[in-house]
């Protein structure tokens, strides 16, 4: 355990934050906010997806045949995956769970495989920025990630529209539950990051 970060707020109950928000909002940036900050076992699927593209695994070609279509990798993969990454930390203090869950078919299969370990999701967190923000931050990113679906306009405004179709929705799932909590993902890295300390302190 390093010095300086913060893990009393938590009064040592096992957290499971759901990062939430489209292409672009700058959930990975805030992810190492929050990693730091708290302590959180960061699951991206962006990165476990990338790994296997960089090495052409099976899982890797597969997965990216989906994403430079802009398009979503099949559930049963994505939650086969996801569980599989989960599993090999049984001592985390809490887990962050980034770009996942993307459809309602993954909530629940996320809900089914915490429940089996008597744990919960403790809040989605959405940073919400519109779309002309979106699609201006995704070509910037584009020019220096060297990776195609950031690059192509026709492959973002595809990746936006998914968004918006496919995983908006899982919103709704987490409202239901009274777990959602939205915060402006517009604005200086430092204020966002301050707005989600503070709504973490208030859980």
């Amino acid at each position: 355990m390093q010095e300086g970060r913060t893990f009393a707020l938590w009064n040592f109950e096992m957290k499971n934050i759901v990062l939430f928000g489209p292409p672009g909002a700058g959930k990975g940036t805030q992810s190492t906010f929050l990693v730091e900050k708290f302590g959180f076992v960061h699951l991206s699927t962006g990165d476990i997806f990338r790994f296997n593209i960089k090495n052409a695994t099976e899982l890797g070609t597969l997965a990216k045949s989906y994403m430079d279509q802009g398009k979503l990798v099949p559930d049963a993969v994505t939650i086969d995956m996801l569980q599989a990454e989960w599993s090999k930390y049984p001592d985390a203090v809490g887990f962050l769970f980034d770009g996942f869950p993307r459809t309602q078919a993954q909530a629940e299969a996320l809900d089914a495989i915490l429940a089996e370990a008597g744990q919960q999701i403790s809040a989605m967190i959405g940073l919400e920025v519109p779309d002309e923000e979106l699609m201006a931050r995704l070509l910037e990113r584009g020019k220096t990630s060297g990776r195609p679906d950031d690059a192509n306009p026709e492959v973002i405004a595809q990746r936006v529209a998914v968004y918006h179709r496919e995983t908006a929705p899982v919103q709704g799932y987490y409202e239901a539950q009274g777990k959602y909590k939205g915060i402006s993902g517009v604005g200086s890295i430092s204020d966002i990051a301050a707005a989600l300390e503070q709504t973490l302190h208030a859980l």
